[in-house]
Parts: C-alpha cells; structure tokens; sequence
C-alpha cells in the first residue's frame, strides 16, 4: 500500500523525541503505572551472553534487515518508552511522530524442542546461578544459539504488530522494541524462557550421573591458593619448600631478691668429712686475755 506524501505525519527530531517520551512517561505514573522504558548508555545495546545472543539471533533476520539500523537507532536515542515482558508476548510505546502502541508475540518453545535442549546439555551445566549468567562452556552455547533449533524464536514464530502508518512487515518502531528486549535480557535473563513459555530449572533438574558434582575436580578459579588463605583469613602460610618458624623459647623470670655478695676477710666453714666435705676445719679465733686490775691497798 502506498501513501502520499501529504499523510506522513511531519518530521520529529531526536530531541522531540525525548521530550515526548518523558511526557508519556509522566502520564503513565500518573494512571498509578509503572513504565520501564529502554535507556542505554552510549552505542553498545547488550552486554551479557544472553542480550548479545539475542541481538545476533535479530540480525540473522535477512527479511528485516534493511528496518534493523533504524531500529537500533531509535533503541539507542531513548525512543522506547516502555516496554513490558510477560509470558509469551512484549507489550511496548515507542516515541516517533507520535507515541505508537507495538504488540509482540512469540510462539512457545514446543515440548519435544525444549526436551532435546535440555538433554543435550545435561551435565554441562552445574547450578541455575551458572546458567543464568552465561558462564558456559563453548559447545553449551553453541547448542543454546543454534539457530532454528536453539532456544531463540525463529522468525516464523514471531507475529508483530505497530499503530504506526507504516506497511511495512517490520517497521522501526517493532525492531527497536526487539532490540529493547536484547537490553532487557541483560537485566534480567529469566525473562527469555518467560518468552519461551518454559521452565529454567528444566535444565538443570536432570545432571548427567557420569560426572556428579560431589566428584568433579573444581575448575581452576575456583581453587583459592596459598596467598589467596593468608590475605582472606590474616595468616601467616608456610609454602611447602619453606618450614614453618619454630616459636621462640620464653625467657626465665628474673629473680626478684639479689644475690648476697661475699664479706672480704670472712671465710666461709668448710663441711666437714661426715657431711662431705674435705675433712678440714676452721681455725679458731683466739681470745686475748684480759690485764689483771692491781689493788691499791694491797701493796700498802
């Protein structure tokens, strides 16, 4: 369908843009809302495993290819006013010539799909925390990412819809509110298999029983070293080619009374034979006798 150009609403800046999403933002609080709009700092939309996957899962859209740049641009510049996730289907407000109402809806993951996933990464994955930050091994995310048979929607599993005047079966205002949700899965990356309509705990409720978690070797970043004990705890390690410090022995109290020194002239009594001694004994002191007193009368 072709329009005349007379029907096109006029052009709206970037700046016009912003202000009018800040007012449809007023106006959704006001009706006790709460919006969430898209806001992205600088050019780089996702930053996580799970929004770059989905944001490269997007641009494999050959159909779409040529609405995906303005997409990204009205992405980036604030435009998305709000955009909610709910099970099977994205409800959006993007600001444009005017705020247009954007309805996604995607297909959920058929049961036999989900079930084959999930085999073929049992075992590689240890705990819900590991699967929803994306710390996984090569092959898991490869399985995870196959396309048309991973766990992203194929493009005959979404149906979109835009309030805009555009005809085209993609419009920008439908590629920005899909590039928002590759920013949204950044925050959050349950919302995906909300999307899905599966269950996250799917893929981790049945381990492969070839390598339990209470056997496998803990991988290597996991295993804190020497350094790592002494700094976390304040100890002192002794390393296996340098013994550990033999405590210092504790030092004798000193005496509290002096030792009498020896009187010069005065020699100490040997012990004798019987007790031990040599035998020899202690000379005697001499007393002086005393001058008799001569009595007067008995001279006279």
């Amino acid at each position: 369908m072709a329009y005349d150009y007379g029907y096109w609403p006029p052009y709206v800046s970037v700046a016009e843009r912003r202000q009018q999403a800040k007012r449809e933002v007023e106006k959704l609080r006001k009706k006790g809302l709460v919006p969430a709009p898209v806001t992205i700092e600088g050019r780089t939309i996702a930053k996580t495993f799970w929004g770059k996957a989905w944001c490269d899962n997007l641009e494999g859209y050959h159909d779409y290819e040529n609405r995906l740049p303005r997409g990204r641009s009205y992405v980036r510049n604030g435009s998305v006013v709000d955009l909610q996730i709910e099970p099977l289907k994205v409800r959006a407000l993007v600001s444009g010539s005017s705020v247009y109402k954007v309805a996604v809806d995607i297909k959920a993951t058929t049961k036999p799909a989900w079930q084959s996933l999930c085999r073929d990464c049992a075992g590689s994955i240890d705990s819900l925390v590991e699967l929803l930050q994306g710390r996984f091994s090569q092959p898991v995310m490869e399985r995870l990412c196959r396309r048309d048979h991973g766990l992203f929607p194929k493009p005959s599993e979404i149906r979109f819809s835009c309030s805009c005047p555009d005809s085209a079966s993609m419009c920008k205002h439908v590629a920005a509110v899909l590039y928002g949700v590759g920013w949204r899965l950044d925050k959050n990356a349950e919302l995906l298999f909300l999307l899905r309509g599966v269950d996250a705990k799917d893929m981790v409720a049945n381990l492969n029983p070839a390598t339990p978690l209470s056997t496998a070797s803990p991988a290597s970043g996991k295993i804190l070293e020497t350094a790592d004990i002494s700094a976390l705890f304040g100890l002192d390690m002794a390393t296996e080619d340098e013994p550990a410090a033999a405590e210092p022995r504790p030092k004798k109290p000193r005496r509290s009374a002096a030792k009498p020194k020896p009187v010069k002239g005065v020699r100490s009594p040997k012990k004798p034979a019987a007790q031990g001694g040599k035998g020899k004994t202690v000379k005697s002191v001499r007393a002086v006798p005393k001058k008799p007193v001569r009595d007067p009368e008995a001279d006279g």
